[in-house]
Order: structure tokens, then C-alpha cells, then sequence
């Protein structure tokens, strides 16, 4: 199946939304799991295409936040149970109750996959409801914005995002960006329980955007904000859970060395970041300070985008020991651990990589990785040095149980 992605055309002076088609990387592994459970959660942040996604499995949709919809999938229940499409219920976290309701119609014909299909925003709320009501009856996948395998032109992907109204309109990139950030401070994140006022959420936004790439200091931004330190904790959850931040866990098996025990802090999209530190365009993203975090946040999530389009279980986390040892990205697939390295300039790959692999050894880790902008990508059984579109199409032919051999 395909996914849509917005063109934009101009008639008699104004301009008009069109719809084309583009693939979504996720599409495949969203079908397997609808032929496998009675209900799918999909879950990402607003906007990032989880609607025009779904609509292409079906027309049947019910946009939840809007009261008239959550009436109306009542007065219509029974009829649109007899659907051979899946039902798309959009904004699922907004009706709770909807919960038990669905929980009582799949045990009815539990031999019947693909019935649902409930998409979220805010996942923190929604799984709650899931976990409670829908254990065993559902499979969750996650979509974020689009990715460098599904918008291959990295220069554009990186300084305006993967969101596609701010990604495929040059003239709509931080305008859209601000708009965007605006609304979930005023709207959406204190409608989804984030007890702050906006002016606050905004500061907030800013400093972290600062913070970008660096260890979570919560101490220095509860000073700064002027609320407690348990505050800006619950703050910086909320805003991982509505799939703005990733906080990015420090390794934690034990090894020899003293580790860093705090998670980093990255804008999942790089869009976002670069909007709220002013960047104009690339060649201004390439002058600044904070290029080189940028690069690293930009690689990371697309990695993990691509783990999450094809259903592939790991865990993520940096390594950092308190004498100055560092990986910047750890994979674990269950036995398997993969150390990630990653730099922007290609200019002293041998150095690099070899600081990699004096570090590596401490995790014990099967794969040596260094992702950088080089021309030629070497990929061998158990080192790697990439550029990163050369290293996402290695990955996308990684599955569950499976440790990729040299191509």
C-alpha cells in the first residue's frame, strides 16, 4: 500500500492541498500485524501522517477529539462492525470509554484480524488504555515523520524535518514549524494533561532546543525556569511522550568503568530544533556551533525510524564513562549489541574509528559502526564505516533474530 504526501498547486490566485501518492516504509509491517491482530495502534506525534496513512487501508474514519464523531460512531456502531475494512478511530486517547467498548466487540470474533485500526498522539495516555483494556488483542507500531528512505534528498530532510507541511513547502519552513510548537503549547499538550502556561512551555522548548545532544542537567533547568526539579522531569516525560524529545538512556550493564548515569536530550525532529534556534538555511546550519549535535540527533532517529518501519525489537542507549570515553548510539538486539559512532566530517574516519574500537570492547559489542559523509561505504562482518544512506539501506534488510552479514 501506499502512503500520501502533499503537493501543492496553485488555482486562480490561491493555493490548493492535492494528494499524491508515496510509499511509506512502514506500510508493509502495518499490513503484516493487521492480518495478525484484531487491532493496530499507531502512534506518533500530530501530523506526521498517521491519518493519510490509515485512510489508505480504509474510508471508514472517526476523528474522536470532535464530539459529533464520537456520537456518531455510536449511532453507527453495529453497522460499521459489518465493515470489511478496517474502522479508523483517530485521536483514540480522547474517549477512554471507547476502550471496554472495543475490548467487549473483538472477544465477540476473535478469529477476525484488521476490525481496527487506533491512532494516538500522546502515547503515555493512550497505552494506558491499551495495557488495560486491549492486552492481547492489539499490536502497536510507531510512525514518525518521513525518513531519508522515504524522502531521499537528506540536505532538505535534514534542516526542515521529516513533517511533510513543513518538509515539501520551502516557503512554509519555520512559519510552519513555530505554528506547530504554538498550537501544542496553547492547546494541545494542556489539553492532554501538561498543567503549564504556554509562555512556559515555550521557554521551556528553547532551552531544551540548547540542550539539544548534551546530558539531561535538571538541576540547571529547574533554576532556570523557576519551578522544582521533580517539575521539569514530569515535564521533559510529557514531552518524550507526545513524541517531541527523545531522552536517550545511558548504558547500563555493568562494566568495568564509571558510567554517566544521566539520559541526553534530542529534538526527534531536526525541523523543530533548527526552527527554534533560527536557522535560515543549510549553509547557516553548517556555520553554527551546535552542528555537529544536530547531525548526531538527525542520524539517530533516522536509524530508529528505520528499526520502527520494519518491527525490528531493540534498545537504544549512549555510552559515556566518566573519564571520557563515549559511543554515541548502542544497539541491542537481545544477544547482539552493535556500538555507533557517529561524526559529520569525514576528514579523520582512521582516528575516529579507531577510538571506537578501543571503547567498543567494554560492552563487548559484535559490531564496530561509523557513520560519517563518506563517498565509498565499507561494510565488513563485524566493522562498518558508512554514509548514512548506505548504512539505512543495511538496515533495511535487518529482521528480528537476525544479525546482518556484510552485503
Amino acid at each position: 500500500m501506499k502512503n500520501q504526501i502533499l503537493i501543492l498547486q496553485i488555482e486562480n490566485g490561491f493555493s490548493k492541498i492535492q494528494y499524491s501518492m508515496i510509499h511509506r516504509a512502514i506500510s508493509p509491517y502495518l499490513t503484516q500485524l493487521l492480518q495478525q491482530f484484531p487491532a493496530v495502534t499507531l502512534i506518533g506525534p500530530r501530523q506526521c501522517g498517521k491519518t493519510t496513512l490509515a485512510k489508505t487501508y480504509s474510508p471508514l474514519y472517526f476523528d474522536l477529539e470532535q464530539d459529533s464523531e464520537w456520537m456518531r460512531l455510536d449511532l453507527e456502531w453495529e453497522s460499521v462492525l459489518t465493515s470489511t475494512t478496517p474502522v479508523i478511530l483517530d485521536e483514540a486517547q480522547e474517549r477512554p470509554a471507547l476502550f471496554k467498548k472495543l475490548r467487549a466487540t473483538i472477544d465477540q470474533d476473535r478469529g477476525r484480524f484488521g476490525k481496527f485500526i487506533i491512532l494516538g498522539s500522546v502515547s503515555p495516555h493512550l497505552l494506558k488504555n491499551v495495557s488495560e483494556s486491549l492486552a492481547g488483542r492489539v499490536a502497536r507500531v510507531s510512525l514518525g515523520p518521513l525518513t531519508l528512505n522515504e524522502y531521499p534528498n537528506m540536505k532538505e530532510l535534514w534542516l526542515r524535518g521529516g513533517y511533510p507541511d513543513g518538509l515539501l513547502f520551502p516557503a512554509n519552513y519555520a512559519v510552519w514549524h513555530h505554528n506547530y510548537l504554538r498550537s501544542l503549547a496553547e492547546r494541545d499538550l494542556p489539553n492532554w494533561g501538561l498543567h503549564a502556561q504556554a509562555k512556559l512551555t515555550e521557554k521551556l522548548f528553547l532551552m531544551l532546543a540548547h540542550c539539544h545532544g548534551q546530558i539531561f542537567n535538571a538541576s540547571q533547568l529547574s533554576k532556570s525556569l523557576g519551578i522544582t526539579h521533580p517539575t521539569v522531569k514530569s515535564y521533559l516525560e510529557f514531552l518524550e511522550g507526545a513524541f517531541l524529545l527523545r531522552l536517550l538512556p545511558p548504558f547500563a550493564k555493568n562494566i568495568k568503568k564509571r558510567l554517566i548515569k544521566s539520559p541526553k536530550v534530542y529534538w526527534r525532529d531536526s525541523g523543530l530544533l533548527h526552527a527554534l534556534l533560527k536557522v535560515s538555511d543549510d549553509k547557516d546550519l553548517l556555520s553554527r556551533p551546535f552542528v555537529g549535535h544536530s547531525w548526531e540527533g538527525f542520524v539517530i532517529e533516522q536509524i530508529l525510524g528505520v528499526l520502527e518501519q520494519k518491527g525490528v525489537s531493540y534498545e537504544a542507549s549512549f555510552l559515556r564513562t566518566v573519564d571520557g570515553k563515549e559511543i554515541d548510539l548502542v544497539l541491542e538486539f537481545g544477544q547482539t549489541t552493535w556500538a555507533i559512532e557517529i561524526k559529520l566530517s569525514s576528514m579523520e574516519n582512521q582516528k575516529f574509528f579507531e577510538s571506537l574500537k578501543a571503547t567498543a570492547p567494554l560492552i563487548q559489542t559484535q559490531k564496530s559502526i561509523l557513520i560519517s559523509n563518506v563517498q565509498s561505504s565499507i561494510f565488513k562482518d563485524d566493522r562498518i564505516v558508512a554514509n548514512l544512506a548506505d548504512f539505512l539501506a543495511y538496515l533495511g534488510q535487518l529482521q528480528n533474530g537476525l544479525s546482518l552479514c556484510a552485503p
